[in-house]
């Protein structure tokens, strides 16, 4: 699997550019206690962490709907949204 990170967009507070995607080191841990039983919020934790700026950071998720947002960072200000794509290689 591979990450990728999205700097700037709506989601992250800039509706204008500059934008940039760079691809990120990917791993899973063991998936944290989510202490919401809905399964909707804003800062849902995942079992995936990714590497940015030499620091290994959760990925969360913000879901209203059925399909979340995954990004780094705080709800209030997140960094990066993150995309993790399935490798064929």
């Amino acid at each position: 699997m591979k990450a990728y990170l999205q700097f700037g967009g709506a989601f992250c507070g800039k509706a204008e550019g500059p934008f940039q995607t760079i691809s990120a080191n990917l791993k899973t841990t063991e998936s944290p206690v989510n202490r919401n039983v809905t399964g909707y919020g804003r800062r849902i934790p995942t079992c995936y962490m990714v590497e940015h700026n030499g620091k290994w950071r959760r990925v969360y998720a913000c879901s209203f709907g059925n399909w979340p947002t995954l990004y780094i960072g705080t709800s209030a200000e997140p960094i990066a949204t993150v995309n993790i794509t399935e490798s064929n290689t």
